[in-house]
């Protein structure tokens, strides 16, 4: 399976949430009974310091909701930044399903 790039938006200092519904191929619905994912952001793909996104998965519609709490995204200085999503299923098998960039805008108020 090829990995989408999807670019996303993420405004500083407010509540982030996204969902990626995620397909094989011929359009059918990816297999994520007994998975679990994980979603992390970084400046570069080799920094240190990352922040994690809190992830849910609904089996039926194969749809990964990816959210960030204000507390954290206030933390995060405006600029690009990388993320992924990597998906472990029952057997620990890990497949990135979804990457990008991410522009982290500055908060105003």
């Amino acid at each position: 399976m090829a990995v989408p790039a999807v670019n996303i938006a993420i405004e500083q200092g407010t509540d982030f949430s996204t969902t990626f519904t995620i397909t094989n191929s011929d359009e059918t619905v990816y297999n994520l009974l007994s998975s679990s994912a994980v979603s992390t952001l970084k400046k570069f793909p080799s920094s240190t310091t990352s922040y994690s996104f809190s992830t849910t998965i609904t089996v039926a519609t194969g749809q990964i909701t990816v959210s960030m709490a204000n507390s954290i995204t206030s933390q995060i200085s405006p600029g690009r930044y990388y993320y992924d999503v990597v998906v472990t299923n029952n057997t620990g098998l890990k497949s990135r399903v979804i990457e990008g960039m991410a522009l982290v805008t500055a908060s105003i108020s």
